[in-house]
């Protein structure tokens, strides 16, 4: 019970997640799931939900059709909504009662392919992993059934795209689980292009699909989030694209946009550059909870502003290669009291504010991916905090 939640809520779950990712590409999202599941996504998960059309279904899974196998409903309920509606895709997504049941869901995506003749693929979630390994499932499934065919079928001379590639920058791995609102990710945009670099696509969230099956276009791909990193990897191995890991706030821009020259100039590329490597060494007291790449370039936005050292906090599946010295994973609410000892200053969701030390200021930034839509129309400027952070040291 030593990672169990007594007080704490959890991050959201994967099937939320994939669907976050695929939202606004057009496609047909199934989750195989009991009635009704659907509301914990819209409800709680989804900021465009009420503002923006998507073909987020729910398969309306009894316990008879659980227990004694029903497949041909799930597949004949899909088809015809395919039909119906003509999603550019279909995707499905396993909720805890069908992956404890044994749904072959790539072999029912090949099934259903067959018979409507568009992509059809299966996200692995199964409703027992956080957002960041379902959206990163899902990016890469785009990158790889969609986006990797398209370029290379309509790929041109390399003298043509060299043209093309140069300044230009796909951003990876953006949803409203971390990012909140468009305006926020339009502040990403105009960070870079303030710097001279113009983003090219943005995976996924104000553009098209056909917008990123020209990801091609780009010199180097960003991960802004750690949802992207799968997807990153994948067009490095299929399409060569070199990427940095890293996310545009502020001034910690410049140095983004230092690495994208540097991977774009020099060969062979040093994959992944990433935002720990201008990080400061020294003990800290000022400590950033939530996904790693988004709060270590917190992290190192604030060391740049305030020359203290940051130490940031994950409670994330995904971590690897994306901590710092001073960084740690934790797991479970007990890991995490025990490492927020001699924390003066707390940077996290308002909730966190349960397990905040006596002697801590909670210095509060909502993460949707976190609580929701609870804070959601109070999402600070990154401005307002650093400015806040200064008044405190």
């Amino acid at each position: 019970m030593r990672r169990s939640y007594r007080i704490l809520p959890i991050y959201t779950g994967d099937v939320s997640g994939a669907c976050s990712a695929l939202y606004e590409l057009g496609g047909l999202t199934v989750m195989h799931d009991p009635s009704g599941c659907n509301s914990t996504y819209n409800t709680h998960d989804e900021l465009r939900w009420y503002d923006e059309d998507s073909l987020i279904y729910i398969s309306g899974l009894c316990e008879r059709d659980a227990v004694m196998g029903n497949d041909a409903k799930f597949v004949d309920d899909i088809v015809t909504e395919a039909k119906k509606l003509h999603p550019k895709f279909v995707a499905l997504a396993s909720s805890p009662v069908a992956y404890m049941t044994g749904t072959d869901f790539p072999a029912l995506a090949k099934l259903i392919e067959e018979k409507i003749q568009v992509p059809v693929f299966a996200v692995p979630t199964n409703g027992m992993h956080d957002y960041v390994s379902g959206a990163g499932a899902a990016f890469r499934l785009v990158a790889e059934r969609l986006v990797i065919p398209a370029v290379r079928k309509q790929k041109t001379s390399s003298e043509d795209a060299a043209g093309k590639r140069s300044q230009k920058v796909n951003l990876l791995g953006v949803t409203p689980l971390d990012f909140g609102p468009q305006s926020c990710v339009d502040e990403l945009c105009r960070n870079l292009a303030s710097y001279g670099w113009e983003v090219n696509a943005v995976w996924a969230m104000g553009q098209t699909l056909e917008e990123l099956k020209r990801s091609d276009e780009a010199a180097v791909n960003l991960v802004v989030s750690s949802t992207g990193l799968a997807a990153a990897r994948l067009l490095w191995e299929e399409l060569q694209m070199p990427y940095v890991v890293g996310t545009p706030f502020g001034s910690f821009t410049g140095s983004i946009c230092e690495s994208l020259t540097r991977v774009t100039e020099q060969e062979p590329y040093d994959l992944p550059v990433a935002y720990f490597k201008d990080r400061v060494e020294a003990p800290a007291e000022i400590t950033v909870v939530g996904e790693p790449v988004t709060a270590g370039s917190f992290a190192a936005l604030i060391e740049q502003e305030t020359g203290k050292a940051v130490r940031m906090l994950c409670p994330l599946e995904e971590w690897k290669g994306l901590l710092f010295e001073n960084d740690l994973a934790v797991r479970g609410e007990e890991e995490l009291e025990r490492a927020l000892t001699g924390t003066k200053i707390l940077i996290a969701d308002p909730l966190y504010d349960s397990v905040c030390p006596k002697d801590c200021q909670l210095v509060q930034m909502p993460h949707i991916a976190f609580s929701g839509r609870i804070y959601a129309e109070k999402l600070p400027g990154l401005r307002k905090i650093i400015e806040e952070i200064r008044n405190l040291i």
